[in-house]
C-alpha cells in the first residue's frame, strides 16, 4: 500500500489498516466534474459529497492531499472546472441518528430540466440553521436523492408565502443570480397594510442597515450607512381600514419591503417583527362574523425573468392562500373599492 504524502496517514486511513479492513479502501472514487460543478470551490463540493463529516476533518483531507484533482494536490481555493477527475477518497462517519425530515408538500409552479419553481407556505423557512433543523432545500433534496445539483435562486422569509425558484444545474444558478445583480429579474409581492394609502403608485427609497438584537435576533432597520433600497408600491384595493399594496422589488434586501413599510407609517397585517403587537393580537382574536388572520399577509405572487437554458422571457404566478382570500372577504362588508 501506498503511503499518503509525506508519509502521513490519516486516522480513518490507520484504523483500516491496523483492523485489516481492506475494503473502504477499494473505494476511492474517481469523479468527472459536470458543468453543474463548474466554478464551485473544492471545499464547498467536499461538504456536499461528506454530509455529516465535520468540516474541520474535511480541511485535513484536503491539506493531506488524499484529495487530488487530475492527479495533483489542490488547496481550498480551488475552483472546479468541466472535466476535472477528483479523487474522493473513503471517509468514514461518524455514528449519526438518522435525521427525520419530514416530506415536503409543496405545490409545484414550474419545473424543466434547470429550474424547479415552488409555492413555499407561510411558516416554512427556505434552509436549515438558526435554531430550524430543516427547511425546504433540505426537503426537497431529501425527496428527490437522485437530483444532482439543487440550490436555492433567492430567498423569502420564513414568515412570507409565494414564489421560490430552485435551480437544477449549476449553470442556471449562475445565470439567474447574474440577472439579479443587475436587476432584470421582476418579483412582485402583495402585501395588506393597515392605514389607507394614498397614492394608487409610490415609490420608497430607503437605506437600509442589517444588525442584531441584543437577544442574537436579526433585524434591519432604516439608517444612511445601510445599503440603498428602492420598492415601488402600487394600490392594488381599498378595504376599511385597510389597503391592498403591490410591491415591486427594485433592489432585494432582507426584509425590504416589510421595513420599507413600516418605516412609511403603514405596518403589514400580521408582521411579528416590523408591524404593530396589539393589531396583530386582534387579528389573530378575530371578530364575530370575521375570520382571524394568524398569519403576516406578505405573498410573493409573481415573477418574471429570463429562461436560462432558452432565453426567453418567463413569468410565473401564485395564487394569494386560502387564508389571506379568507380574511380578505371579511373585510368585503365594508365600502371596499377597486382603483383604477
Amino acid at each position: 500500500m501506498n503511503p499518503t504524502p509525506r508519509g502521513k496517514v490519516s486516522k480513518n486511513l490507520k484504523k483500516q489498516v491496523d483492523t485489516g479492513d481492506n475494503s473502504q479502501m477499494r473505494q476511492v472514487r474517481l469523479i468527472t466534474a459536470t458543468e453543474n460543478e463548474d466554478g464551485q470551490r473544492i471545499d464547498n463540493y467536499l461538504f456536499r459529497t461528506f454530509k455529516g463529516v465535520p468540516k474541520s476533518h474535511v480541511y485535513r483531507i484536503l491539506r493531506s492531499g488524499e484529495i487530488r484533482v487530475n492527479k495533483k494536490r489542490v488547496d481550498q481555493t480551488y475552483r472546479i472546472r468541466t472535466g476535472d477527475i477528483i479523487r474522493i477518497p473513503p471517509v468514514k462517519t461518524a455514528e449519526q441518528k438518522e435525521k427525520h425530515i419530514p416530506p415536503a408538500g409543496f405545490d409545484i409552479l414550474y419545473e424543466d430540466d434547470s429550474v424547479l419553481v415552488i409555492n413555499k407556505p407561510a411558516g416554512v423557512a427556505v434552509h436549515g440553521g438558526s435554531g430550524v433543523s430543516y427547511g425546504v432545500i433540505e426537503q426537497l433534496r431529501a425527496m428527490r436523492p437522485g437530483a444532482k445539483f439543487l440550490e436555492l435562486v433567492h430567498r423569502l422569509d420564513k414568515e412570507t408565502s409565494g414564489i421560490l425558484v430552485l435551480a437544477k444545474k449549476r449553470s442556471a444558478l449562475t445565470r439567474l443570480h447574474e440577472q439579479i445583480r443587475d436587476g432584470s429579474v421582476d418579483k412582485r409581492y402583495q402585501a395588506l397594510v393597515h392605514g389607507d394609502w394614498k397614492n394608487p403608485r409610490q415609490h420608497v427609497r430607503l437605506p437600509l442597515l442589517k444588525y442584531h438584537t441584543a437577544e442574537g435576533e436579526r433585524r434591519v432597520r432604516v439608517d444612511e450607512s445601510g445599503q440603498a433600497s428602492h420598492t415601488i408600491f402600487n394600490v392594488l384595493k381599498h378595504y376599511p381600514d385597510f389597503t391592498l399594496l403591490e410591491a415591486e422589488l427594485k433592489t432585494g434586501r432582507t426584509h425590504q419591503i416589510r421595513v420599507h413599510l413600516a418605516s412609511s407609517g403603514f405596518v403589514i397585517a400580521g408582521d411579528d417583527k416590523y408591524g404593530d403587537f396589539e393589531l396583530n393580537r386582534q387579528l389573530q382574536k378575530g371578530k364575530k362574523g370575521e375570520d382571524a388572520l394568524k398569519r403576516m399577509f406578505l405573498h410573493a405572487y409573481k415573477i418574471t425573468f429570463i429562461h436560462p437554458e432558452t432565453g426567453k422571457p418567463l413569468t410565473i404566478s401564485a395564487p394569494l392562500p386560502d387564508e389571506c382570500i379568507g380574511y380578505l372577504k371579511t373585510l368585503e362588508s365594508g365600502n371596499s373599492k377597486d382603483m383604477p
